[in-house]
């Protein structure tokens, strides 16, 4: 038969195997493999920041210059030390993810974190990955199509016939 004591030794050990299992599953998300797969590990990136245009434009150091108040996105202008950027936020991950694939038809660097992006330079979104997180997305601009002869494609440099 089981006494009192005995259960609360069960439950306490229980819980020690969960801690440890939960320190043994942070320890192995602490790193990563580099990209050269030498073998060699990084320390894994900051999480990205979370909350409202003001609350992120706080945390990056900003006194956002509201240009844009809308349901789908809010956008301003920041001036920082490290140049000037604008920060955006969304009501929706997809709508955020549509804004970034249209913007980066202008190519650019692109902080991005949960529903926000900001985009400056590449040295201003370095030096904002510090301190808000975030993955850096770049795009290389696209030409249109009307650069050169007269906005058709057989006009374009790059199509002549052979």
């Amino acid at each position: 038969m089981v006494t009192q004591p005995e259960w609360r030794d069960v439950r306490r050990g229980g819980a020690t195997a969960l801690v440890l299992a939960g320190f043994l599953l942070l320890a192995g998300c602490s790193t990563e493999p580099a990209d050269d797969n030498d073998g060699r590990e990084r320390p894994t990136p900051k999480p990205a920041a979370t909350g409202t245009l003001e609350e992120l434009a706080k945390k990056a150091g900003c006194d956002p210059n509201v240009q844009t108040d809308a349901a789908e996105l809010r956008q301003a202008n920041c001036k920082a030390d490290d140049g000037r950027y604008v920060l955006t936020t969304f009501a929706t991950d997809r709508g955020q993810r549509e804004w970034i694939n249209e913007a980066k038809d202008y190519g650019g660097s692109y902080l991005v974190g949960r529903r926000w992006v900001a985009v400056g330079e590449p040295e201003v979104v370095a030096a904002l990955r510090g301190r808000l997180g975030g993955t850096v997305e770049t795009a290389s601009p696209h030409h249109s199509g009307d650069s050169g002869g007269g906005g058709s494609e057989d006009g374009h440099s790059g199509h002549h016939p052979g």
